[in-house]
């Protein structure tokens, strides 16, 4: 039998910083496979830092960081990119690449240093468009298209990497309305399919919406990590983002009900 923290991302009083010093002290969180943990925190708080430490890009001051069960220090860029992918706010292409290759690029992480895509990798590739309702896209220019449809884009080529967890940074920062609802459904398949999801939001209904937990970085730690239902009050809203905010649940409509936000603006 597998032991939980060999199928999980952990982070154990970790301090998390540069030149050995550290902006965030003491964060302790745990993301497994098949949850969505929306993370919350004013710009500046310490969400890019905490996800390049996760990656690999820099070190941990202190505490550990381990990717299914190892130290990330431990680990190649090959071996991380295998266990979790990581979706930029946006992403853009030095050339016209069709959409079918930008997904394609997302399987180099299964590939040797001069090894070429194989069958397998273009349907795992085609799989991941189809998945996400985007086949019909696979021939366009990726930089001939709108927002929504190239932040689909990306998730797809970072489901290519079959990774089991995935980092998406902000990822409705760009998108009208629909599509950021389009976004969060298809968030929610993903971890039904057991992949395990870190996602940063300036939305706290996003949370509501498709979080299992809610995690904030406020003050330099980790302030809070729970359920939304139990995280998201007005005071800890106000002690994120510095205004007053209600928060009620929906009325039902034959539906289960959903808590939402709303600011107070008088």
């Amino acid at each position: 039998m597998v032991k939980l923290k060999e199928q999980s991302i952990a982070l154990r009083n970790a301090g998390l910083g540069y030149n050995g010093r550290a902006i965030l002290n003491n964060v302790d969180l745990e993301i497994e496979p098949g949850e969505i943990i929306c993370l919350l925190g004013q710009n500046g708080a310490g969400k890019t830092t905490l996800f390049r430490t996760m990656l690999g890009f820099i070190a941990p001051v202190n505490g550990s960081v381990t990717l299914a069960g190892r130290e990330v220090s431990r680990l190649s860029p090959t071996e991380i990119a295998r266990i979790v992918s990581y979706v930029p706010q946006s992403y853009a292409m030095p050339f016209a690449y069709p959409v079918s290759d930008v997904v394609l690029f997302g399987r180099s992480a299964h590939l040797g240093l001069f090894a070429s895509p194989g069958a397998r990798d273009r349907r795992i590739a085609a799989e991941c468009l189809e998945l996400l309702e985007i086949g019909h896209l696979a021939s366009r220019p990726f930089n001939e298209l709108s927002g929504g449809e190239r932040q689909m884009v990306v998730i797809a080529r970072a489901l290519a990497q079959e990774a089991r967890f995935m980092i998406l940074d902000e990822p409705a920062s760009n998108l009208d309305y629909g599509n950021q609802v389009r976004l969060l459904r298809k968030v929610r398949a993903l971890a039904g399919r057991g992949i395990g999801i870190l996602m940063a939001t300036h939305h706290p209904d996003h949370a509501f919406m498709a979080a299992s937990r809610v995690a904030v970085l406020s003050g330099g730690k980790l302030s809070h990590d729970g359920p939304p239902e139990a995280t998201l009050t007005p005071d800890t809203l106000r002690s994120i983002y510095g205004v007053e905010v209600q928060v009620f649940d929906t009325p039902q409509n034959g539906h289960a009900s959903r808590r939402v936000c709303a600011p107070v603006v008088e």
